[in-house]
């Protein structure tokens, strides 16, 4: 079978930039019709009109993952727009700065937990229902593998992204018989904004001592894996937190 969305369309969340900005361009090649959300308004602009200029059919839309009210605004958009809704790549994250647990301040953890853990479930169960609706979908939820082990002086970081390899879970049990199927995905070292401002010129260091495939990951390494697993190649594949880190923790 060949990865194709022509007749469906998708939302992605943070998708002004890095992975999101690459799944985006990536379900509109494979013929999606795709809304692209993140709060930077202006750069889900600036990826709309790749899509676009490459011949795609896309549409921004400005929101806060942490508040019900924009998420279930951009939900009505998807609908009221393109009629639909099909696959989603709940992809909007953030980084608190890393220090230890007892130094984390109370608005740090608001923050982090905020966008990456409450957003995701607010999007999910926005769009849950609407899959329903017509009969079902897939959802891909952005982890980390940071999701699946301890960081030092992350605290905020970690708790919320192993918090949503749990969710995917979850609503992957909840929602398997109504025809919805939720994974994730636990990227490791991405070549995004977000791991360029928390390494900085440790980027290489990190890549010639933890990861055993030798270069950085690209975000289209991870859109690639996004549309697979939103894809009928994957029908039979729900509940999964898959691992992309160029083997990093293969050996732990």
């Amino acid at each position: 079978m060949t990865v194709e969305f022509h007749g469906k369309v998708a939302l992605v969340t943070g998708a002004g930039s890095g992975i999101g900005a690459a799944t985006a361009l990536r379900f509109a090649g494979l013929g999606a019709q795709v809304v692209v959300a993140d709060l930077d308004v202006a750069a889900a602009g600036r990826t709309v009109a790749a899509i676009e200029a490459a011949g795609g059919t896309a549409a921004a839309f400005g929101v806060d993952v942490r508040f019900a009210d924009q998420v279930e605004a951009m939900v009505r958009f998807v609908v009221e727009r393109f009629g639909r809704l099909d696959v989603a790549h709940n992809n909007a994250g953030v980084d608190a700065p890393h220090r230890p647990l007892a130094d984390v301040s109370e608005e740090e953890w608001d923050l982090t937990t905020g966008v990456d853990l409450k957003g995701v479930w607010l999007c999910m169960r926005a769009e849950i229902p609407e899959m329903i609706r017509v009969g079902g979908g897939a959802i891909v939820n952005t982890s980390s593998a940071a999701g699946l082990i301890g960081v030092t002086g992350a605290a905020p970081y970690c708790a919320a992204k192993h918090g949503v390899i749990g969710l995917t879970k979850v609503a992957a049990l909840d929602y398997a018989r109504q025809g919805v199927r939720v994974n994730a995905v636990c990227p490791g070292l991405i070549a995004t904004p977000l791991v360029t401002a928390v390494l900085g010129d440790a980027v290489q260091q990190f890549v010639d001592t933890r990861i055993p495939m030798g270069r950085i990951g690209q975000p289209i390494d991870v859109a690639d894996a996004v549309t697979w697993l939103c894809s009928d190649d994957a029908g039979f594949i729900t509940g999964v937190a898959l691992t992309m880190d160029g083997g990093g923790l293969a050996g732990l």
